[in-house]
């Protein structure tokens, strides 16, 4: 591995991500006469030229509008879908809250779900073991820990989904808008806990439509406009020109 990338915790190299939208085929005459010319299916691009490189350490806010490839681009860096084009790299061990509740089974309990999700992660049973009343202590479950997670709110969902997350010492940590769900008390606790994780030197790329969280947390953002990237830089100041266009 070469010094440059010793530094860098995520690159992103000429990355396009297209998705084919397809149509139902005409089952009426009336439609096969009106839709005669139709393509069964379109290509529609969702990101287009996409080339960034995240540094170790860094706290960068990814904003747009709905649509704009936000949460298409984190998906791509956790690997749950892949560029059309292009290449995504990422160094160091990575975790996400990207869908709550996303490798959850929802007839085990959230004790049991603990151990199924941080396994997930690569932790060994032994190491989930040391973990595992932080884990319920952070969530603020209670008796609940013991309850199937499909009796559990999204609200407790996140607390779950959340506290597993941060346990597992990952080196990069994506997070796609998970501080708007439960009531104001854990959001604020999950808010506090990630400043504790920025400033212990891990690497945290965030979708949030909440752009004031951004400003106090991020350092840098990155403004994704109608698939493609507008602008890169400093949180306040991205953050300006965005509002003139989108605000």
């Amino acid at each position: 591995m070469s010094k440059k990338e010793k530094e860098l915790a995520i690159t992103i190299e000429n990355v396009k991500k297209s998705f084919k939208l397809f149509y139902d085929k005409p089952s009426t005459l009336k439609e096969r006469l009106v839709f005669w010319n139709k393509k069964k299916s379109d290509k529609h691009t969702v990101l287009n030229n996409i080339n960034l490189e995240i540094k170790k350490g860094e706290t960068v806010a990814l904003i747009g509008t709905n649509g704009s490839g936000k949460s298409t681009l984190l998906k791509m860096m956790t690997k749950i879908i892949y560029p059309t084009k292009g290449k995504i790299q990422t160094y160091g061990k990575l975790t996400s809250l990207l869908e709550l509740g996303a490798g959850f089974h929802q007839d085990f309990t959230g004790r049991e779900n603990i151990y199924f999700n941080a396994a997930i992660f690569g932790l060994t049973k032994k190491e989930i073991d040391l973990r595992l009343n932080d884990i319920i202590e952070f969530s603020e479950l209670g008796e609940f820990i013991d309850s199937p997670v499909r009796t559990y709110s999204s609200g407790m969902y996140m607390r779950l989904a959340f506290s597993v997350a941060i346990n597992v010492d990952a080196e990069i940590l994506l997070i796609d808008e998970i501080l708007t769900v439960g009531d104001q008390h854990f959001q604020d606790k999950c808010f506090e806990k990630l400043k504790e994780l920025k400033n212990s030197n891990k690497t945290i790329v965030i979708v949030s439509h909440s752009l004031e969280a951004i400003k106090i947390l991020c350092d840098r953002a990155i403004w994704l406009f109608n698939g493609e990237l507008k602008m890169d830089g400093k949180t306040e100041k991205v953050i300006d020109e965005y509002l003139k266009v989108c605000g």
